[in-house]
């Protein structure tokens, strides 16, 4: 028998996609021992059905590229079917086994998008690329204000990994935390530390009148889907800065839309848009927010890539490996936040 027999007869993690050696160093790395992991790549097609059978944990980034109809059957015994993307909303989930748990990666990429949106408030604050295009044309406004964000209230809407490391570094520059998230609790410092507080979506409105800066980091689920809408934005200040690093669809496109035109103080930061490659294959506005002065755009690079996609890998493992071991792993689905 080989070692792949014996590994798949123990329980082995299966992974989806090719990795590089330097990536597969990192998954024996964070293993330590628990179970072999093997590659679909390197398989041929039947024994890459041996192996999805007898899979403990899947590790995946996306099933329905990298599995065939034929083959997510085979997973109905596996004890976890891990994304290393924190965001799947956009992977047909309910084509899996059901019963099997699904986790994300929730908060793989939580520090750099935590540096992306204050990039973009501190943009939107110190009038950057309005300022920039206004030296382009020859115009010198060096005596126009800019905002700071010291001594501002910072609203986030989903206080999960990067909800958290937004948290600490908006603290870092001075400014008062609000936080929601499902519970209505947490133990991160910077909430207390600011004088700021945690709440459930029953305060979503006390938080939006309050907000100088409004993140939007909150999971796409069928229940967030067009929570900030016209109403919401109108209890927002003026002149106030929203951030979205999660999903366009959690704002009405139309509704923010209108709101930037009818209130040109207003600053959005969209790295998150409606329509985007991954999700849909394309990229695509219902509007031209990009033809406004008071929107800074990104294509949803808030992750950062590169070498961190490294520090990403490392914490899906090592959530594999609490299934491997027969601890609960974290960032578990619930089946109410599958989308269809």
């Amino acid at each position: 028998m080989t070692t792949t027999d014996d590994a798949m007869n123990r329980g082995a993690l299966v992974v989806t996609r090719a990795l590089s050696e330097k990536s597969r160093a990192i998954v024996a790395e964070e293993l330590q021992g628990a179970a072999e992991a093997i590659y679909l790549p390197d398989l041929a097609q039947e024994e890459r059905a041996q192996a999805l059978a007898h899979a403990a944990v899947l590790l995946a980034f996306n099933t329905a590229d990298e599995l065939s109809p034929s083959e997510l059957p085979l997973l109905k015994g596996a004890r976890l079917i891990q994304f290393t993307s924190a965001g799947i909303d956009w992977i047909p989930l309910n084509d899996l086994p059901p019963g099997v748990p699904v986790a994300s990666n929730a908060g793989a990429s939580s520090e750099p998008m935590a540096e992306h949106v204050l990039a973009m408030a501190l943009a939107a604050a110190k009038r950057l690329f309005v300022e920039h295009e206004k030296l382009r044309r020859g115009e010198f406004n060096q005596f126009t204000p800019n905002r700071m964000l010291l001594g501002g209230t910072c609203g986030i809407l989903g206080f999960g990994g990067v909800g958290k490391a937004t948290a600490r570094l908006a603290r870092a520059f001075g400014m008062r935390v609000l936080a929601i998230n499902k519970s209505g609790e947490s133990d991160e410092p910077s909430l207390k530390e600011s004088g700021g507080w945690i709440g459930t979506l029953r305060r979503l409105d006390e938080m939006l009148a309050a907000s100088d800066l409004f993140v939007v980091s909150i999971a796409l689920t069928p229940r967030t889907v067009g929570m900030i809408g016209e109403r919401e934005l109108a209890r927002m200040k003026e002149d106030a800065i929203l951030v979205n690093v999660s999903r366009g669809e959690i704002i009405v496109e139309k509704a923010l839309y209108e709101h930037l035109l009818a209130h040109p103080r207003f600053i959005a930061g969209i790295d998150a848009w409606w329509v985007e490659p991954v999700r849909h294959r394309r990229f695509e506005m219902a509007y031209p927010f990009l033809d406004l002065p008071n929107v800074i755009g990104s294509p949803h690079n808030s992750a950062g890539g590169g070498v961190w996609r490294e520090v990403s890998l490392h914490r899906a493992v090592r959530n594999c490996r609490r299934a491997l071991l027969g601890e609960t792993p974290l960032h578990l689905l619930s089946p109410g936040d599958r989308m269809m």
